[in-house]
């Protein structure tokens, strides 16, 4: 039987810090501390709620991260 995969881990941050950056350097520093999908969306875009370890999602509106 195959073994079962090792999900990636969780960073450690809190997801709140990156309200008010711009989204570049929310992308970057999301990317320095860990996380290994980081998405840019525009505010009202219908995503799915599954959860995946190490992906995080900004709400990005006039080039700023709003949630």
């Amino acid at each position: 039987m195959a073994p079962i995969p090792t999900p990636s881990a969780q960073p450690e941050d809190a997801p709140g810090a990156y309200v008010g950056l711009s989204a570049e350097t929310a992308e970057r520093q999301a990317r320095e501390r860990g996380w290994t999908t980081v998405r840019a969306l525009p505010p009202g875009t219908v995503i799915t709620m599954e959860f995946r370890s190490g992906r995080i999602n900004f709400e990005v509106d006039g080039g700023a991260v709003r949630r």
